[in-house]
Parts: structure tokens; sequence; C-alpha cells
């Protein structure tokens, strides 16, 4: 009998830990709403603003959770070769984790990504957000936000073990 108490505890973290990046969110932005203004340090320690963008292009801003692990790393390379698709679109891409300026440069360089990476040290963007974390809030989420030219959050798509499926739902709400 005890066994089997194992066995459903650990069947409930581990559906718990899959399910938690595709719970609906009870805070933060949706749809609709105008991206907030918030300000953070690039990858080579310059300042980016969110009000610079609003009303000049438009925006996709991807949370993901740690530089340099595999899906994190899947995601940004997809969104390196599809780079192009988002520039001609006239789209700048925004990825932002918890991770050092210092490691976004790292990052960006290994990996010759092309786009900026903010450095969300506190996770005070991400929280502005509303970003879920998962696994009993161990794990930041993997979130995309596809911000219009006015400012105003079209898309959001919500996957955490889906990381490479973030650029095909950004790109497909682009389009729409």
């Amino acid at each position: 009998m005890k066994k089997y108490k194992y066995l459903i505890l650990v069947i409930l973290l581990v559906g718990s830990f899959f399910l938690s990046g595709n719970m609906k969110k009870e805070k933060g932005i949706e749809i609709g709403d105008k991206l907030p203004s918030f300000s953070l340090l690039d990858q080579n320690g310059e300042l980016f603003s969110s009000d610079d963008y609003i009303g000049k292009t438009a925006l996709v801003i991807y949370f993901y959770p740690k530089d340099d692990t595999s899906g994190c790393t899947k995601e940004a390379c997809k969104f390196r070769d599809n780079y192009e698709d988002f520039t001609d679109l006239e789209v700048q891409i925004i990825g932002i984790s918890g991770d050092s300026v210092e490691s976004h440069k790292n990052f960006a360089d290994k990996y010759n990504l092309p786009f900026t990476l903010l450095a969300d040290t506190d996770n005070d963007v991400r929280g502005l957000f509303g970003v879920p974390t998962s696994f009993f809030g161990t794990v930041p989420g993997r979130v995309t936000y596809v911000v219009n030219n006015s400012g105003v959050v079209i898309h959001i798509y919500n996957s955490m073990i889906k990381a490479e499926n973030h650029i095909d739902e950004a790109l497909k709400a682009l389009k729409n």
C-alpha cells in the first residue's frame, strides 16, 4: 500500500511539471492588453526600454528559463534560424530570462544569436507579465508574447515542453 502512495505522489509531481506550463495564468498580461513599460539591460550592457518600440515596430517577447540549457538553446537557435522571417515582417525579437548580462553575452556569442536578450535578474519583468513558474514554482516558465506596432498584445503562447513551437506560433500570429 505504501508503494502505491509513493507512485501516486510521483505521478502527481511529474504531471504537475508538464501541465503547469500550460495552465491559464490568474494575473498578468492578457491578449488585448497594452505592453507595460519596462527597462532592462541587454547582453551588451545597454539599457533596453519597451517605450522606445511602441508605435514603431512589432515585438516578439519570449521568456525562457535559463541560458545554455537544452530546451532554451533549441528555442533560441530556432528564433535565430527564422530571424529573417521576423525581420521581413519588421518585428524585433526579445528574449528575457533571469540570467545575468554576462551569461546572455556568452549565450548570444556561442550560438550567434542576432536578437536582444534581456537580463531580468530580479524577475521583476517576469512578474509584471505574470509568467507562471513550473514544477511547484522552482522553474521559470516559458511564455511568448506577440505585440503589434501599437503596443497591444495580440497573441500569447505558453508551453514549457514545446520550446520550438514558440517560433511557429509567433510567426503564425504575426501573419494573421
